[in-house]
Order: C-alpha cells, then sequence, then structure tokens
C-alpha cells in the first residue's frame, strides 16, 4: 500500500468510530503526517461538534509543525457556515503544505467548493484517494444526497421452511421468534447504526415491538409507524418517550412531545421516501411486516437487505418477502445464518 493509501484508510478507521451518533452529517477521519509520522488524529465524534479536521489539529501538540504536515482528510473539507465554521478556512489558517483527500462531497454546499477554496489558497491538493471506500463509507449521507432519499436497509427473519411468522389465530399479542437471542443483539446493533427504523401497522398490532436498542448500547433509531387510519392504540410500546415517533397516516397532521403525526396523500413507498427526505432522516431500516417489505422491493426502493435464517420450523405461516437476487455474502451467527444482498 502506498503512503497515501495507508494514512487514508487510518482516516475511513477513525471515521467509523463516529457511525451512530453523527448522522445526518457523513462519518468522516482526518489524520495529520509529519515527516512519515501521525503527529494528530481525530474524527467526527457527534452531530453538532467539532468534526475531523478540528479535532485532528487541536490533537497536535506542537502546533509549529502543521504548515510542513499534510492533512489527510476522508470527505472534502466543508467551505460553508453550517453549525462548525468551514473547515477549509481552518486547513488554510494553520498553513498546511499539502492536503490528501478521500473523496468529493456531493452535498451542494459544499461540492467542489472546499477544494476550490484550498487550491486558490496555493495549497497542494490531492483528491480521489481510495475514492470507492470512502464513498462506501458514506453511502447513506451520499444516497440521500444524490438520490434524495434515505438509504433504506431491509431486514427480516425467516424459518427454514421460508416463513415470517405464524398464522395468528386470536389478537394476543406475542412475537414468534425465529432467530437466536445472540442474534437479536446483533439486530440491536443494526438498528444504532440508521436513523430511523420503519414498520407497517399489523407489525405493531400483532407484536407490539418498542424498536429501540435496549438491549445494546448506542441511539434509538426515529420510529417510523405507516397507519393509514391511525388504528394502532395510544397504549403501544411505539408510543413512548423512549425516542422520537413518526406515524404517517392519511387522516391527520399533528405534534405532541416526541410523537408527529403526518399526513400524507397516499403511503405508497415513494411518497413516504419523500417525507422522509423532507425530515432530514438519511437512512432507514425496515423491519416489518412481510407486505411492507415486499413493497420496497417490488418497487426498487432499497439497497441492502439482511436476511436471517433460523432453525426454526413453521410448517404454515406469512410468507416471507422474496428477493429475485443472488445474496452478495452469507455468514452464520449463533444458530443462524445471516444472508445480505446489495442492490447494486
Amino acid at each position: 500500500m502506498q503512503k497515501d493509501e495507508f494514512y487514508m484508510q487510518r482516516c475511513i478507521d477513525l471515521a467509523r468510530i463516529g457511525r451512530g451518533d453523527v448522522a445526518p452529517n457523513p462519518m468522516v477521519g482526518s489524520v495529520i503526517v509529519f515527516e512519515d509520522k501521525i503527529i494528530g488524529e481525530g474524527y467526527h465524534q457527534f452531530y453538532g461538534k467539532e468534526h475531523a479536521e478540528v479535532n485532528a489539529i487541536n490533537n497536535v501538540k506542537d502546533k509549529s509543525l502543521l504548515n510542513k504536515s499534510t492533512i489527510y482528510v476522508s470527505l472534502e473539507p466543508c467551505a460553508h457556515f453550517g453549525k462548525t465554521p468551514p473547515c477549509a478556512d481552518l486547513i488554510i489558517k494553520n498553513s498546511f503544505k499539502r492536503v490528501v483527500i478521500g473523496c468529493s462531497d456531493s452535498f451542494a454546499e459544499v461540492s467542489g467548493k472546499g477544494v476550490q477554496k484550498l487550491k486558490d489558497a496555493g495549497i497542494d491538493v490531492k483528491i480521489g484517494v481510495l475514492d470507492k471506500e470512502c464513498r462506501d463509507l458514506n453511502k447513506r449521507f451520499f444516497t440521500f444526497h444524490e438520490k434524495k432519499r434515505p438509504y433504506i436497509v431491509l431486514k427480516w427473519a425467516q424459518t427454514k421452511d421460508g416463513f415470517i411468522d405464524k398464522k395468528r389465530k386470536d389478537s394476543i399479542q406475542k412475537i414468534n421468534w425465529i432467530s437466536s437471542p445472540e442474534t437479536k443483539l446483533l439486530v440491536h446493533k443494526w438498528r444504532s447504526e440508521e436513523q430511523g427504523i420503519l414498520v407497517g401497522k399489523n407489525t405493531v398490532l400483532k407484536d407490539d415491538p418498542t424498536l429501540t436498542v435496549r438491549e445494546m448500547s448506542g441511539k434509538n433509531p426515529v420510529r417510523i409507524i405507516l397507519d393509514s387510519q391511525l388504528s394502532i392504540d395510544s397504549s403501544a410500546k411505539v408510543f413512548n418517550y423512549e425516542s422520537k415517533t413518526i406515524i404517517f397516516n392519511l387522516l391527520k397532521e399533528d405534534k405532541i412531545d416526541n410523537l408527529e403525526w403526518i399526513k400524507l396523500q397516499n403511503l405508497e413507498v415513494q411518497t413516504i421516501l419523500v417525507a422522509l427526505y423532507k425530515n432530514n432522516i438519511q437512512s432507514v431500516f425496515v423491519e416489518g411486516g412481510s407486505s411492507t417489505l415486499q413493497s420496497f422491493i417490488d418497487r426498487n426502493l432499497w439497497d441492502e437487505a439482511r436476511v436471517i435464517v433460523g432453525e426454526t420450523i413453521f410448517e404454515e405461516g406469512v410468507i416471507a418477502p422474496i428477493i429475485s437476487k443472488i445474496p452478495t455474502s452469507n455468514f452464520d451467527f449463533s444458530n443462524d445464518t445471516i444472508y445480505i444482498y446489495l442492490n447494486v
């Protein structure tokens, strides 16, 4: 690996530490190098707080070395005032002799402007080092700004014989577990990595889920419920105070505490994605039920699918969603096998 690639990989590794805490901002890492030695490094830790470049510069003990150093950053430095001042200005102020950037920023406020600012200041700029890896790191961010919709991750568990649930013979709320308890922890980790989690009303009526990351440390996603006629009782767990909850419906607009009712013309997938984009939700974990998941698949409006196949056999029940793609990869986890699909 060449030197620039080596230090950029370190930027990527640092950036990943911010996963789940920086959205809707991108994950960014930065490394400062003087005479082939890292003298400072940092990453964007929390939304609204200092960016990676600021933390890396603050991490340097001897600031007199900055004007002789190269700063590496996984994403084009910002050139506008947001919640923090422009990082491009900070780099110029500290007279770095060279800037190496992983990939450009497609966000309109930044795109190309950060690089141009640095070049206009006479700084040697190199861009596109590990470009693919840096874009993949922030695929949620790029999907949101380039496709004008959230990055969609589908997830479900199905039995060995292809069912997602048993047929319900009564109205008793009870989750028919398919995957192992260990896999449940993994799912909670997945939830913590997305901004929103979405289910249809039948999932709430049948299972009364909380849709939080209660069994892992992490940030609860925004709960997004599809309930056209507002038929879910107010006692449902998704209406507790543990996280913000958005209820897409056809009847009313309202906002009370952490609950927000958003009235839409219809609950078609495209309409929902437009509404989520307007609400600045960059990524959504779609957990059910079967018809909700299938609607995203049928309209080809999804980016990843994670299908957990357990050891359980139901013999009859609700048929699992059908995805007409070959898995990109799979791995065993506890007693389950998890298949990953990428819609590329």
